[in-house]
């Protein structure tokens, strides 16, 4: 929940205006073992910034608060940022794919985004969130635990 909150924090100082936040929901891992389950949560932020920036941004962000990134990518980490969206832009480079290539497999993504944004269409399959969750085919535990919340911690210093 720290680590969530100080995320929070951090994006709203550094990437944009926080517009709605989902609740919290706690989730299996997805595409590795873990002997924990994870905190997840999608927020909707209105950016000045451009996809690529805001990229830069959040892996400042996820620096700031300790991960430490290994070589493959997949595993356990103290937080992880990603950009779901950039309002429906399709963009695919060496270092940013929007939308998020795997969005549509994951429902420890999909569900919170369906509660804030369930209308939203998908600009590569033109479907809303919504119908994009409920024919989701991942059967990981993904369970309620918090309702949505601005953050209670503050942060000192920015990136």
């Amino acid at each position: 929940m720290k680590n969530l909150a100080k995320a929070c924090d951090l994006i709203g100082r550094n990437m944009g205006i926080i517009l709605k936040y989902s609740s919290i929901y706690e989730t299996e891992s997805w595409g590795f073992e873990c002997l924990y389950d994870f905190l997840n949560q999608v927020i909707i932020i209105e950016s000045q910034y451009s996809p690529g920036e805001l990229m830069n941004r959040a892996l400042a962000i996820e620096n700031k608060i300790g991960r430490i990134r290994d070589e493959a990518g997949d595993g356990s980490r103290i937080i992880d940022i990603d950009l779901l969206f950039y309002e429906q832009l399709v963009i695919k480079n060496k270092n940013l794919y929007i939308p998020h290539p795997r969005l549509h497999l994951r429902k420890f993504t999909l569900i919170p985004l369906a509660e804030i944004a369930g209308d939203f269409i998908h600009p590569v399959f033109n479907v809303s969130i919504s119908i994009l969750c409920d024919r989701c085919g991942d059967n990981k535990k993904v369970k309620f635990f918090k309702d949505k919340s601005i953050p209670e911690i503050t942060v000192s210093n920015e990136i």
